[in-house]
């Protein structure tokens, strides 16, 4: 469940790279290389748990399937928060700049 969240996650931030110019300018190229990375990684753990499980990796228990879920939705969640961190540092469009020394 880890790998088909970071994997729809990817493929979604993908598309949006992609089509939008507008999101190129807001750095969601990190966004994308961040859920890749995590689609890699939890293929990796799926490789590994398949070769140690075998036939039974392919029937989870519904607690694990759910677990698994939340966890996916925290990387996702995770990725979130650091591309918003570093929106703000980078300011593409100049609006933390902007408010910091907006004169009263």
């Amino acid at each position: 469940m880890t790998l088909l969240t970071t994997v729809f996650a990817a493929v979604i931030s993908t598309a949006v790279w992609y089509k939008s110019e507008e999101a190129r300018k807001m750095k969601t190229s990190c966004l994308c290389w961040m859920f890749w990375g995590a689609s890699l990684m939890w293929l990796g753990d799926a490789i590994f748990e398949y070769a140690e499980l075998k036939a039974d990796y392919f029937t989870p228990a519904p607690a694990d399937m759910l677990n698994d879920l939340f966890l996916g939705l925290s990387v996702i969640a995770l990725a979130l928060v650091i591309w918003i961190v570093i929106l703000l540092v980078t300011d593409p469009k100049g609006v933390v700049r902007e408010q910091l020394f907006k004169k009263k």
